[in-house]
């Protein structure tokens, strides 16, 4: 906690460092000029000054080593922070037996697989049926011949024959 403090101290130490040395180069520049310039010249001279001053001391400081290393710091943090998150919201998800990301992404993809597929073969099946009107130039194709059927037995016109019960005596 210590190492941390001191680290912030000199990080503070350092940006002051800065920041003190941008404002005295500004005020250097902004009392630099010549007797005969006209007023609005003064005030551009100043203004590029002043900009240009501030352009040096933020690239000297955002090209610092400390600064460098501290964004790498937070960069680093943020990335492992969002591992950790991911892998919580994982485990929570598995506790809940809800589908992951993972699996939803492979239903998405099977369905699309199988839309595919199945788009081919209409492809396919509307092809044979245009061959089929072209073969047929157009006319309606004749249903397929229904199997014959045997000719049936006319019914007799006679009377049937009464059946007789033998009696046991």
């Amino acid at each position: 906690m210590a190492d941390q403090t001191e680290n912030a101290g000199s990080q503070a130490d350092a940006f002051q460092k800065i920041w003190f040395e941008s404002m005295s180069k500004l005020m250097q520049t902004a009392f630099t000029f010549s007797p005969n310039s006209t007023p609005p010249e003064l005030l551009r001279q100043i203004r590029n000054s002043i900009f240009e001053a501030l352009g040096q001391s933020w690239n000297e400081f955002l090209r610092s080593p400390q600064f460098q290393q501290q964004m790498k710091q937070w960069m680093d943090n943020a990335v492992a922070l969002r591992e950790m998150s991911g892998d919580f919201m994982a485990k929570v998800r598995k506790e809940m037996q809800a589908p992951s990301r993972d699996d939803i992404d492979a239903v998405q993809q099977n369905v699309r697989h199988l839309e595919t597929r199945i788009l081919d073969r209409l492809d396919v099946l509307s092809k044979q049926i245009q061959e089929l009107k072209h073969r047929t130039n157009g006319r309606p194709a004749k249903s397929p011949a229904a199997p014959k059927k045997s000719p049936k037995a006319k019914p007799s016109r006679k009377k049937p024959r009464p059946v007789r019960i033998a009696d046991g005596s």
